[in-house]
């Protein structure tokens, strides 16, 4: 189901310039860095883009070094590569989340979209989206395969990470039987499933527990503990001494509350925004909730921002979209 265009352009491009989302999570710098790998397995020439450096809590990715920031590099490899140049978004819904990236890659041609989020805007010259896929990590092991390529043990590293992250240690309703197909082969490939685990969920800082803590006490339930709020702060985030990167994976604590069929995350950002993360069990499409606050994602996981409004008004309007959809609205 890979466009041929797509693949026609790996094949015959020979310097990419290939990027993702501002703050990127687990499956975004995994289907990242395993692409990489497999383009410079095919001898491309490949320039990682990131908007900031990559976050400490996914440095054990053994290739994030390469990644560059510099505008002034990517200029240099873009007069290099000529018309030889392509672009590559990857798990990117709306061209917006590429933040400053965005100017750099859309005029790069053709720019290539690898994306499974089910609210995705179309962007790009060349698209592959495909909201069944349980993430990025998994489609870009279908690109490896259509390509004829086999993944070393870095890019299987990779892809694994991604698709563990994306998946929730394949919990989530997303995990279907080829996603675990392929997590079976990228274990035979060599990657140890309890060294990805001990990165993943055995590798926090102590300002985060001190963070959770905090965030945990703004527990609020409503709709009979059907729908459960947390919060973080600037405040919190100073007092502990943890990072943004820090609450990664705090919105798994709500959601896990017998009877809970939707959880909302709020954090209150350096810009002033608010961002929000949604979590479904069940019937509820939280990816419609984020919808209608400019937001997106999946059925069961989604986000979305807020701008010059507070945590409580936030909380407000979030309360009253969530409620009207679980009652069918």
């Amino acid at each position: 189901m890979i466009p041929e265009e797509i693949l026609q352009t790996f094949r015959e491009k020979t310097h990419f310039v290939v990027a993702t989302h501002m703050h990127p999570d687990g499956d975004a710098l995994g289907s990242l860095l395993g692409l990489i790998e497999i383009l410079k397995q095919m001898d491309k020439k490949v320039f990682g883009l990131v908007e900031e450096p990559v976050p400490d809590f996914y440095r054990f990715f053994p290739q994030s070094a390469q990644l560059n920031t510099s505008r002034a590099d990517l200029h240099d490899f873009l007069r290099a590569g000529g018309s030889d140049a392509a672009a590559v978004a990857l798990d990117c819904g709306e061209i917006e989340r590429l933040g400053s990236l965005q100017v750099a890659l859309a005029a790069i041609k053709p720019l290539v979209v690898i994306d499974h989020h089910q609210t995705h805007q179309n962007y790009g010259d060349y698209r592959w989206i495909e909201p069944a896929s349980s993430s990025t990590g998994e489609m870009i092991y279908e690109v490896c395969e259509a390509l004829g390529q086999t993944p070393t043990l870095r890019c299987a590293f990779d892809l694994y990470v991604a698709i563990v992250s994306d998946t929730g240690s394949f919990r989530y309703e997303c995990t279907g039987a080829r996603t675990l197909e392929i997590a079976a082969r990228l274990v035979g490939a060599g990657v140890n499933p309890q060294e990805v685990a001990s990165h993943l969920y055995d590798n926090y800082k102590v300002a985060r527990l001190k963070l959770m803590e905090m965030v945990l006490g703004t527990l609020r339930l409503h709709e009979e503990n059907s729908i459960a709020f947390i919060h973080v702060t600037r405040e919190m985030f100073a007092k502990s001494g943890a990072l943004a990167e820090d609450a990664e994976g705090f919105i798994d604590y709500p959601r896990a509350l017998a009877g809970v069929k939707v959880s909302a995350f709020l954090k209150e950002m350096p810009d002033d925004t608010i961002s929000v993360s949604l979590r479904a069990k069940g019937a509820c499409d939280v990816s419609e909730v984020a919808k209608r606050f400019g937001g997106g994602g999946h059925r069961n996981a989604a986000g979305c921002r807020f701008n010059g409004i507070g945590l409580e008004d936030v909380h407000n309007r979030l309360h009253r979209a969530i409620s009207s959809a679980l009652q069918g609205g």
